[in-house]
């Protein structure tokens, strides 16, 4: 922990989220699924059935063809289905099968108790302000990367000339 402490803010909060899917990781290892297909069903819970490929992948982080590749793997698990989209012919929207809402249970169990294992000794309030300060961190960084803070980057390099 002393070289965690010695860490920037940024790196700590890195390792902290590389720590929490390590910790998710483990529990789903009963369950057979790899990172990507746990994190590809749990974000399709999330976004709900009839979700399509393309706001899947935007939602989870990763290009088309990589969760291309996933979504494959997990039809032939029998986890879920893919159909063409009515709106869009080139688009499918992706559902899951009766099979993958039996598992989805498990995955969000398992995820829950990972939860609340990881947040274990916080009185609800302090996981309200560390949420509330996540939340504001997450919005500087769309700031910075959608280009609508001017300048911010600009004065770091100034200062590193």
């Amino acid at each position: 922990m002393d070289e965690f402490e010695q860490m920037s803010l940024g790196m700590q909060l890195a390792m902290m989220t590389r720590g929490w899917r390590a910790a998710v990781d483990k529990a789903m290892e009963p369950l057979g699924l790899t990172q990507a297909r746990w994190v590809a069903l749990l974000h399709l819970s999330r976004l709900g059935e009839g979700t399509t490929q393309s706001c899947l992948a935007q939602h989870v982080g990763i290009e088309l063809p990589s969760l291309m590749r996933t979504l494959d793997c997990l039809e032939k698990q029998d986890l879920i289905t893919r159909h063409r989209c009515d709106n869009d012919r080139r688009a499918r929207t992706i559902h899951f099968t009766d099979e993958g809402r039996v598992l989805m249970q498990a995955i969000q169990g398992r995820s829950h108790e990972v939860h609340q294992h990881l947040l274990q000794g916080f009185s609800a309030d302090e996981v309200a302000i560390l949420e509330g300060m996540i939340a504001r961190i997450a919005s500087n960084t769309v700031d910075i990367t959608q280009g609508d803070t001017p300048g911010c980057c600009d004065k770091a390099e100034e200062r590193s000339s």
